[in-house]
This record gives C-alpha cells, structure tokens and sequence, in this order.
C-alpha cells in the first residue's frame, strides 16, 4: 500500500483562541493520519499556550507582530514539510474524510497546484457557501461563486477546474510553491489568495474545487461580519489586485468602473443604513491609492521566493 503523502495544515489565529480550539478539536475527528498542524499566532494579546497543552501535536508558531493573513500563512509554509500545504481559516471545521478526496485529486493530476473544498456554512450545513468560482471581471472587479447559497446537492459533490481557490480551505502543492513563491504580504489581509491563484495559473497550473472535501465555515451569511478593518482591506486591495493582474486599459476600466459606479452605490447604501463607521473605512480604502504608494510591482518585497 503506498505510503500517504503528508499534508501541512496550516491555519493563522489573531485573539481568537477560544475558535481555533474548536478548529483543532474538528481535526482530532480525521481519518487521514499523514498531517502536521500548524498554528500560526499574529501577536495575539492573549498568547494561546494553552492551546499547545491541550493540542500537543501542534506546532505553534508565534510572530511578533500582527503581519497579516498572508504573511501568516507564509510563515507556516515555510516551517512546513509537507508535499501538500492545506490553508484553513481557523473559523472552519471540517468534516472527518475531508483530506482523502482532495489528496487523490492532487495526487492523479500533476497539473493542479490548488484545490479548494467544498465550504459550507456553519450555522446552515446545508447551504453552500463556495463551490468554485467564475473569476474576476477585469473591466469591473468583479466575480461570482459558484453555488452561492444554493442547497448543497448531488452536483455539487463532483471535482472541476475552476477559476478561483477559496482561501478558507485551499490545498498548494509544494511543486507549484517552489515554482512561484509564497502569497504577496502587501494585501495584509484579503484579496491574497486571489493574487496567487492568478499567479498559479500564470505559472501554467490549474485551479480545481473538489465536492467531496467539506469545510463548515461560521462566516455569517447575509453580511461575513462586515466590520471597518474587513471594509477598509477589501475596498483597498480591489483595485491592488486589478493594478497587479490585468493590462493598463483594463485596469483604467476597472478604475473609472469602480469611482463612478461601485464608489457612489456604496457611499449612498452605507450613508443611508447610517453605518458611518463602515462609510469611513469605505472612503479610506479608496483615498489610499492617491498617497502615492508604490507597492504595485512583482518585486522580492512583494512576495518572497519560497
């Protein structure tokens, strides 16, 4: 029988202890015995030692600062071993045979240099929250996903090629990680793992969704907790992610899509919803682009060589 190839999991807490806890007690229920978990702190105010008690098969790593959702993971790949590395927010918890069907995927397809599980929402198991994705919309910013809150069915359990990994639940080989580096820091936190699936698939792997691996994530459903500093990041790096990727003209087209059609809907809808705290994030997320800063490049200080 061959050996299991060996899975790095890796999943990044910021004073969130008491949800990571639940995390790692899901992964105690996994059929698949080939892992090495890592817990990657962000400088959280109260340090989760006890989680290392509790969970002694762990490998916590501790930063010294809060450095992000990139930069975090990035520093559980590069302590990792694995041939594979699964990125899990530590707001999922998954189901006990999760990591055989996506392994067999990988494993029977070199081409493939992500795949992402099937996630579905916590507090509904039966509504999807991904099932794939269409990508992004050079001219607008803009994507759909596949499945959104549609009942999870028969046809959701099948594997594809899609456009677009989930970065709550994305399995890298190492094979596509040695060839085009770790996840770019400067988007600090969303948007990352949309910049590395595009440069994946420029590296000429693919990206698929494999049904049979289920992830339950407690993001809300009408909102995703929606919050300044999750306004602010997703605001500003929308138009990093379409400086990076796309051609000048269309990424001008996005621009000017987004300043006079997306920027005045959501100033209006935040305004009259009286959420003027969001309104704020909002707005600095847009003014951040006319300081003059010069992080669009693919440089080293953008993202390191793994």
């Amino acid at each position: 029988m061959r050996e299991l190839p060996l899975v790095s999991i890796i999943t990044v807490n910021y004073n969130g202890t008491e949800i990571t806890d639940h995390f790692l007690n899901s992964l105690l229920q996994i059929s698949y015995k080939n892992i090495e978990v890592f817990v990657v702190d962000n400088a959280s105010k109260v340090l989760p030692d006890e989680l290392k008690i509790k969970y002694p098969f762990i490998k916590l790593i501790k930063s010294k600062t809060n450095v992000g959702f990139a930069a975090g993971n990035n520093l559980g790949m590069r302590a990792a071993k694995g041939k594979y590395f699964f990125l899990l927010n530590n707001d999922t918890e998954v189901a006990p045979n999760f990591l055989e069907p996506i392994v067999e995927l990988m494993e029977t397809n070199e081409n493939i240099g992500i795949a992402s599980s099937k996630l579905l929402y916590y507090s509904k198991p039966n509504t999807i929250q991904y099932a794939g994705h269409n990508g992004i919309n050079v001219y607008t910013g803009r994507g759909f996903v596949v499945g959104y809150l549609n009942t999870n069915s028969e046809k959701y359990n099948t594997s594809y090629k899609t456009e677009l990994a989930h970065g709550a639940a994305m399995m890298i080989s190492r094979k596509a990680l040695n060839k085009i580096g770790l996840m770019a820091e400067l988007f600090f936190l969303y948007y990352e793992e949309i910049d590395f699936c595009e440069r994946v698939k420029q590296a000429g792997f693919e990206i698929w969704f494999c049904g049979r691996s289920v992830v339950y994530h407690k993001e809300s459903m009408s909102t995703g907790k929606s919050s300044p500093l999750k306004t602010y990041y997703l605001t500003r790096n929308r138009l990093i992610y379409s400086r990076r990727n796309t051609k000048a003209f269309q990424h001008y087209a996005c621009v000017l899509f987004f300043l006079f059609i997306s920027f005045p809907k959501g100033v209006l809808e935040l305004f009259f919803k009286g959420e003027f705290t969001l309104l704020s994030a909002f707005t600095r997320g847009v003014i951040w682009h006319f300081k003059g800063n010069d992080i669009y490049n693919n440089e080293g200080i953008i993202y390191d060589d793994f």
